[in-house]
């Protein structure tokens, strides 16, 4: 849809997209972005900025994203805020459901249009729903699973989109990180953006740090260059012997998309000889489910998921109360926490697990995103954390 259609998608136009339910709802909009359909779990994200980094995220693979915020695309797209690291591919969403159309950017930075952005990356888009009536329906009867589908003609084969939508598997049983992991070893050494400047070098670091990509995020990457270390980035399936051998000060497990115990088949062992040889860990999302995994605990599915840029966490270590970025449909079972794993912080929202410590080992991880692509940077620290962690194993 080109953008003035998109500007003038108002109900009294034929619908050019739908979102069908697994329940045979089906709800009527305007397209944006690529033709076609996909089919995928419908979560909600509640942060006001960010939707480009948002998009760009691995961990959403196999989710339609509804943005409850009304104004997106608003700054348009750069190449500068893609969160993928693989620029080759296009993981990440697979659909974009907002309430308003694109309006036409207004920002310093944007290259390029939001509506021609997700054409050129594939992913499907639909206007001019209720955001809100869908979102109280997560709420209310959990992340249902859709398809997504855009026309131009508004011609659609109904039946056969609602039988995709009902027969879908959904994301439980799921390992999706096979589709956004590295296909092989690179080192990174970017570090954050600095206003006027841009992003810069680590040419002197101290540390030497494995990054297992599950669906790494670039900021991730950045931060860890940022305080001091050299990162090599290693596919999900590398073998802990060869994680070992590049001999580590210490070992990142990344976020990524999918359920993490079916993940975990082949990278909880591997996480398992990583902690048993003493080396620093820490791990983020998808990372922090594993290790939970790996010392014993459960994993479950969510309701509606976390998904956003302005959720309290308390670190029960400190006091301290963070706003964080959040994105996961799975959360470690604190009940099943074993001995020897503390849990260290919590979502003031629901009381759920985000954070895990080992008692008397140099590992840890936390469920929401530190790293601030988008949200605020309250979690930086953990970064610190990780590095002071790494510098006092060295120093034994």
């Amino acid at each position: 849809m080109t953008t003035s259609e998109n500007a003038s998608a108002w109900p009294d136009h034929k619908p050019t997209a739908l979102l069908v339910l697994a329940d045979g709802t089906v709800l009527e909009g305007f397209g944006l972005g690529a033709e076609g359909h996909a089919v995928g779990e419908v979560c909600f994200n509640t942060a006001m900025t960010g939707y480009e980094e948002i998009l760009t995220d691995p961990s959403y693979a196999g989710q339609l994203i509804t943005f409850t915020f009304p104004h997106i695309g608003n700054v348009g797209t750069n190449e500068e805020d893609i969160e993928t690291v693989n620029m080759a591919a296009t993981p990440g969403a697979r659909g974009v459901i907002l309430r308003s159309a694109i309006s036409d950017p207004s920002n310093y930075r944007a290259t390029r249009h939001l509506d021609q952005w997700l054409r050129s990356r594939g992913i499907i888009g639909l206007s001019g729903i209720d955001t809100r009536a869908l979102t109280a329906l997560i709420r209310t009867k959990g992340m249902p699973n859709a398809v997504i589908a855009h026309a131009r003609s508004g011609a659609f084969d109904l039946p056969a989109l609602k039988q995709e939508a009902r027969e879908w598997p959904g994301l439980e049983g799921m390992d999706l990180v096979p589709m956004v992991t590295s296909a092989q070893r690179f080192t990174w050494d970017e570090t954050p953006w600095v206003w006027e400047k841009g992003f810069g070098r680590q040419t002197e670091p101290e540390f030497n740090v494995v990054a297992i990509d599950y669906g790494i995020k670039r900021n991730i990457l950045r931060l860890l260059a940022g305080e001091g270390c050299k990162v090599t980035v290693v596919p999900a399936t590398t073998t802990a012997e060869d994680i070992l051998a590049i001999k580590p000060d210490g070992v990142f497990l990344s976020n990524g998309p999918g359920d993490p115990a079916a993940t975990g088949k082949y990278a909880v062992p591997v996480i398992r000889k990583v902690i048993e040889s003493g080396t620093p860990t820490f791990g983020i999302c998808l990372g922090h489910q594993m290790l939970g995994l790996a010392v014993g605990a459960s994993t479950m599915k969510m309701h509606q998921g976390h998904h956003g840029a302005n959720h309290p966490v308390k670190d029960e270590t400190t006091g301290k109360v963070e706003i964080t970025s959040m994105n996961h449909g799975f959360a470690v079972d604190q009940a099943t926490l074993p001995k020897g794993a503390t849990q260290t912080h919590i979502s003031l929202f629901d009381g759920s697990n985000c954070g895990i410590q080992l008692d008397g080992k140099p590992v840890f991880s936390v469920q929401y995103h530190p790293e601030a692509s988008p949200g605020p940077r309250d979690s930086h620290y953990l970064f610190k954390r990780f590095a002071d962690l790494m510098r006092a194993n060295k120093r034994a």
